[in-house]
């Protein structure tokens, strides 16, 4: 059984934005959108090695990820959590997943996703949620 609420569930097949706070080194929040997806038990998105979501999470694995509803702005999923592990076999798959569900794009642009070797996919454990709508 998900943790995620079965009435919000449906923002993860949707092409909804996330957006991750996380905490930095001297304590200021950072805010970043992601593209994201729900296995069942985790949540995912896919970034890049070096960039400040991952010096921040790498620090302080806390972690809260937001979506409104496109189709309606006052639904919206709020989740805290941890990032539980970063994987980088598998990644750039998961990538070209993220293209396709938010682009409608086969493949994510490689001279984007350059240099790939630096592709990874948080994998973040919920924990708590708040919702409406």
């Amino acid at each position: 059984m998900s943790f995620i609420p079965e009435s919000h569930l449906d923002l993860f097949d949707l092409p909804a934005v996330w957006h991750v706070a996380t905490i930095g080194p001297n304590g200021e929040p950072h805010v970043s959108p992601v593209w994201a997806d729900f296995d069942g038990t985790y949540i995912r998105f896919p970034h890049k090695l070096g960039r400040q979501k991952w010096k921040n999470l790498n620090i302080d694995d806390r972690i809260s990820l937001s979506a409104t509803d496109p189709e309606n702005p006052e639904r919206y999923l709020e989740l805290r959590g941890k990032v539980v592990r970063w994987e980088a076999e598998g990644a750039l798959e998961f990538l070209d997943q993220m293209a396709k569900k938010y682009r409608d794009e086969e493949q994510f642009p490689r001279e984007h996703a350059a240099p790939i070797e630096d592709r990874v996919t948080a994998i973040v454990l919920p924990e708590k949620f708040t919702k409406m709508g």
